[in-house]
C-alpha cells in the first residue's frame, strides 16, 4: 500500500523505492528529511498553483536536490546544485528513463536555488523550487493548511532546522568558495566563513581584459 502524508501519495515504483534506498543509506537524516519535505511541499504547492508534474521525477528531484552538500556526492570543483543534478540524471539513465525525463529532473536541481526563472519551466522543475522555497525560506506557507503542515513535519521532523541546513550549505562549499559567485551561496559563506569576500560583479566588469 502506498505510503500517503498530508493527502500525497509517496511514489511506489521500482525507481521510486531504489532513490528511497540510495538516498537513505547515503544521506544524514538532516538532508533526508528536508528532501521528502521537499516532495511534499512541491506537491501541495504544485495543487494549490494547479500544476500537474509528474510524481515521480519531482520525487527523484527532490531526493537528490541537496546531495551535492555532502560525501560521496560532493565535488570541488563545480556549484553543488549540479553535483546533485549530474548524480540524479545518471540514476535515472542508468535506469533505462527517457533522456528528456532525465534533462528535466536535471535542471530542477540545478535550478532550485534560482529565484523566479524555474516557475516559468515545466511543473517537475516549478515544484521542485516551489518545495525547496516552503522548506527552507518559509514562503508561501499561507497557501498550505495548518493540518497539511503538521501532517509533513510529522513524518519528517525539521527540529533545528534553520541553523542546522545553514550549517549543511557551510560545510557543503566553503572549500570551494569560487563556485558561489553570482549565487544565493554567497550569501552563506558571507555569514559564516571568516574572511570570505563574494566576487563584485561590478568589479569584474571594471577589471575585465578589455582595455577600454
Amino acid at each position: 500500500m502506498a505510503e500517503l502524508i498530508a493527502g500525497v501519495e509517496i511514489p511506489d515504483s521500482k525507481l521510486a523505492r531504489e532513490a528511497t534506498e540510495l538516498m537513505r543509506d547515503t544521506l544524514p537524516p538532516l538532508i533526508f528529511d528536508h528532501s521528502r519535505r521537499v516532495f511534499l511541499f512541491g506537491s501541495l504547492q504544485a495543487a494549490a498553483q494547479n500544476i500537474r508534474p509528474d510524481a515521480e521525477l519531482l520525487y527523484v528531484a527532490a531526493l537528490f536536490h541537496d546531495t551535492g552538500l555532502v560525501p560521496p556526492y560532493r565535488s570541488d570543483d563545480q556549484r553543488f546544485e549540479m553535483d546533485g543534478a549530474d548524480q540524479a540524471r545518471a540514476f535515472l539513465v542508468s535506469r533505462g528513463t527517457a533522456e528528456a525525463d532525465a534533462d528535466t529532473v536535471w535542471t530542477a536541481i540545478a535550478l532550485h536555488t534560482t529565484p523566479e526563472v524555474p516557475y516559468k519551466m515545466a511543473p517537475e522543475i516549478a515544484a521542485t523550487t516551489a518545495g525547496v522555497e516552503t522548506d527552507v525560506l518559509g514562503l508561501n506557507l499561507a497557501a498550505l493548511t495548518q493540518a497539511e503542515i503538521e501532517a509533513v513535519t510529522s513524518a519528517h521532523p525539521r527540529p533545528d532546522f534553520k541553523r542546522r541546513i545553514l550549517q549543511a550549505f557551510t560545510d557543503g562549499f566553503r572549500h570551494r568558495p569560487d563556485t558561489t559567485f553570482g549565487t544565493v551561496n554567497a550569501d552563506v559563506l558571507e555569514h559564516f566563513v571568516p574572511g570570505f569576500r563574494r566576487t563584485d560583479f561590478v568589479d569584474v566588469i571594471e577589471n575585465s581584459a578589455w582595455p577600454e
